[in-house]
């Protein structure tokens, strides 16, 4: 925090997947020029004849697409082909028990999972089903690539055929069984008392399978897991670059660098001021690059919902600071920033604030924040990957009355990965200076709201509804929450300080994707539970 302020430390802060291109080349349609600047025609508005006549001569250099990842899954199914004994039980449960019968079974969630690739939003690829019968077999497949095993535990899975499965503690596990409309598995009987306890009250702690991890007829239920798994994958390891160093707010949060590397795995990227300094001052002397930014500029600036509150020379500047943070992350091969000291030092090398190239980049699919917090961070990349949508690193208030201001100066526009919501640009708040977008959020608009811990040990979290867009003397883009459920336990359970906003309702996900990492997970939206 600032000691010379007397607010808090705060400052101003998708998936896109075309790069930008050169229109020099003559090639390019007016549908693909339109849909290739991304964040500088946001919401696609038509450009005049002359807009485009005057940016025909250079767009800059191409830009790598946004990283996504696939979530690979190994799809398995267990079944075993008893033989018939007189005057003896010969069979376990189920209705998978000869060869026919596998083959079939095969066939129908091969069909299944192809239909629930097709539902899903995020990258997925899956492997063809295999069939495992015994303990040689199930090492074998567990020899291959894949992030993620489900089991269709049709019968066997004796002998350690599951803990083979499972064996390796970097991938995720799912299990997989029916009941109807059949035919039925014999762990639809058994897989609680016999596998995840061992045949004792107590759960085996060993396994990577527990209680959550276990589905029974409801590929509904398997698509949101896979999407938190899949989020998960794409946030553990993150390449991040951190302009001005890395951080974390308060007090608290000064181990949050360390936490991001050890628990995340993140690989923060430190790029110092020092060099950032001498590369702003070269963009600003190529004219080229200038006049590409004051056309951007102009473009978005016409466009409807959009409205100039603070001196244009800040807008255009803020662009040439945009296009930096984009060199910055090429050479990085990294899709994701964060900038510290964004409210002072900054500032003077650009002539403008951050506030509104981190709004752009993250509209363009990018993860783009300020601050350098690691405390908050992580749930952003996290909230990402899970909802596909821009998320909004914002300052909490105190929840009074089930509601809660959320604020900061950095919001992203296409908050539904689709269309701008109405933004007024005016200075960043606490300077006074530079170009900020005040977004007036969805009313009635369901959201995601995580409030990390400085530890990373137990984060709360809760879905809202956005009732209001005030105007208060405070950070830019202001949203008021009213929060469902429990609105006394977050504000008893509140730790940290910056928290994280997306659109709709991914809490199941969140919860799911962090217990997979040991971090408990307290959702105050969640029904009571009854005594």
């Amino acid at each position: 925090m600032n000691p010379n302020l007397t607010s808090h430390s705060c400052s101003c802060g998708c998936c896109g997947h075309i790069a930008r291109v050169r229109l020099s080349t003559g090639t390019v349609t007016r549908r693909q020029f339109i849909h290739s600047v991304g964040a500088m025609t946001l919401g696609g508005i038509a450009l005049s004849a002359i807009d485009l006549d005057a940016a025909v001569e250079d767009l800059g250099p191409a830009r790598p697409a946004r990283i996504r990842k696939a979530l690979r899954v190994q799809p398995v199914l267990t079944y075993e082909t008893p033989k018939r004994l007189e005057a003896t039980s010969w069979r376990n449960w189920g209705g998978i028990q000869t060869e026919d019968d596998a083959a079939k079974e095969k066939v129908r969630i091969t069909e299944e999972l192809v239909k629930l690739k097709a539902r899903a939003e995020f990258p997925l690829e899956i492997l063809p089903v295999a069939l495992v019968k015994d303990l040689n077999q199930a090492k074998a497949v567990a020899a291959g690539e894949f992030d993620t095993v489900m089991i269709y535990a049709a019968g066997g899975g004796w002998g350690g055929v599951f803990e083979a499965l499972m064996a390796d503690k970097n991938r995720h596990s799912l299990m997989f069984i029916r009941h109807e409309p059949g035919p039925v598995y014999l762990w639809y009987e058994i897989v609680h008392p016999r596998f995840l306890r061992k045949t004792v009250d107590d759960y085996d702690a060993k396994l990577s399978l527990d209680v959550n991890d276990v589905v029974v007829d409801k590929y509904d239920e398997v698509l949101w897991r896979l999407r938190a798994l899949s989020g998960l994958r794409q946030t553990l390891g993150k390449r991040i670059v951190s302009i001005g160093g890395s951080a974390g707010w308060g007090a608290g949060g000064q181990k949050a660098p360390q936490i991001s590397k050890e628990l995340w795995k993140l690989d923060l990227v430190e790029y110092p001021y020092e060099e950032l300094e001498p590369r702003i001052k070269a963009a600003f002397q190529n004219s080229a690059l200038v006049k590409r930014s004051e056309i951007a500029a102009a473009r978005y600036l016409k466009q409807s919902k959009t409205t100039l509150e603070t001196t244009r020379p800040f807008v255009n500047n803020a662009f040439v600071l945009n296009e930096v943070f984009k060199d910055v992350m090429d050479e990085a091969r990294t899709d994701a920033m964060t900038i510290n000291d964004c409210m002072g030092t900054i500032m003077g090398m650009s002539k403008t604030t951050a506030c509104l190239p981190l709004s752009l980049m993250n509209d363009d699919g990018y993860l783009a924040f300020c601050e350098s917090d690691y405390v908050v961070i992580p749930s952003g990349i996290l909230l990402h990957y899970i909802c596909g949508l821009p998320v909004f690193l914002n300052d909490p208030t105190y929840p009074h009355d089930g509601i809660v201001t959320l604020a900061h100066c950095t919001s992203p526009r296409k908050m539904d990965g689709k269309k701008n919501e109405r933004a007024r640009i005016l200075t960043h708040f606490e300077s006074d200076y530079g170009a900020a977008p005040k977004v007036e959020m969805k009313l009635g608009q369901i959201t995601t709201n995580l409030v990390p811990d400085f530890n990373c040990k137990k984060w709360v979290g809760f879905a809202g509804t956005i009732v209001g867009n005030p105007f208060l003397d405070i950070c830019r883009s202001q949203v008021d929450v009213k929060v469902h459920g429990d609105a006394n336990a977050l504000l008893d359970q509140m730790k940290g300080f910056h928290w994280m906003l997306s659109y709709g309702d991914y809490l199941k996900e969140c919860g799911y994707a962090l217990k997979k990492l040991g971090v408990e997970f307290l959702n105050v939206s969640a029904p009571a539970k009854v005594a």
